[in-house]
């Protein structure tokens, strides 16, 4: 098996992930239906306004792919700006000053109470949050609060309190009327209630819950977008949040309202079981590490 990285020991005594040398890949395009070479990706995703990385958290070599395909992007556009579900919005201080060099890593880590609101391994993370420090690179805390994401799933978006409502959009911006998503999502709801927990109340539930984070990740990227139009956004997100462009992608796009907007999709060692119940490909690009 490919050695995905080895821990190293700092100076803090934190362990990291160490750098390795690129990997070899295979990226291909669904809808183009064949397999294409670095270059030919690179070239596709650097006009992209924003680029989705998809990852299954707990994978490592999906992280070392996602800072593979940063620097790549940083070597052709040095204005680029990282954009993490990993942090939630109330947060963005700490990475502000983590940024800045006021704090440390391990300073950021208990500011940002990453080990109970994320809480997968920080070396999986901690050479992307690296990087964008040496370069200067923006990074954008993305995520609602748990707090947030909970209430709602326990009682619904009605439920929120003004106070809870101020790490979110409007509810007007909340849109629940995506079929096609609805169907992907109450899908995976469904093993919960074969296994007898949850009702319909509950999954309405749940699928609220699921769109108030899209939308305010969405709302977040959409916002720098906006403001810093030079800049390319790279976001790192799980699967679910992009897969077929109906989580954020959507939600940013109908935000920026513009036919000159591009984002790009890509998928890492996504399972081949994926698809949008559609003829929609599922991302613009597959990428598998061997």
């Amino acid at each position: 098996m490919r050695q995905l990285g080895k821990l190293c020991a700092t100076s803090l005594g934190i362990f990291l992930l160490c750098a390795l040398p690129a990997s070899a890949q295979k990226i291909s395009s669904p809808q183009q239906q064949q397999t294409l070479t670095r270059q030919q990706v690179q070239e596709q995703l650097a006009p992209a306004n924003v680029v989705y990385l998809g990852e299954t958290h707990d994978r490592p070599e999906d992280h070392l792919a996602q800072l593979e395909i940063i620097q790549s992007l940083h070597r052709l556009n040095s204005k680029i700006a990282i954009a993490l579900e990993m942090f939630q919005r109330p947060y963005q201080s700490a990475l502000d000053d983590y940024l800045a060099g006021n704090i440390a890593e391990t300073e950021l880590i208990e500011r940002s109470d990453y080990k109970r609101r994320w809480g997968f391994p920080w070396e999986y993370y901690a050479p992307i949050l690296r990087f964008a420090k040496e370069n200067k690179l923006p990074l954008l805390a993305l995520n609602t609060p748990s707090e947030v994401t909970r209430q709602v799933s326990r009682a619904g978006l009605s439920s929120l309190t003004p106070e809870q409502r101020q790490h979110i959009p409007p509810f007007s911006e909340i849109r629940t009327d995506s079929a096609e998503y609805r169907q992907m999502a109450l899908e995976s709801f469904q093993m919960h209630q074969r296994a007898g927990y949850g009702s319909a109340a509950d999954s309405e539930r749940f699928f609220q819950a699921l769109v108030l984070w899209d939308e305010t990740m969405a709302e977040k990227i959409a916002q720098f977008v906006a403001a810093n139009p030079d800049y390319q956004v790279v976001v790192l997100a799980g699967q679910a949040h992009i897969l077929c462009g109906y989580g954020i992608p959507s939600r940013v796009a109908r935000r920026m309202d513009s036919a000159n907007f591009l984002q790009r999709l890509i998928l890492l060692n996504p399972s081949p079981e994926l698809s949008c119940r559609t003829d929609k490909p599922v991302a613009d690009f597959l990428w598998f590490s061997s």
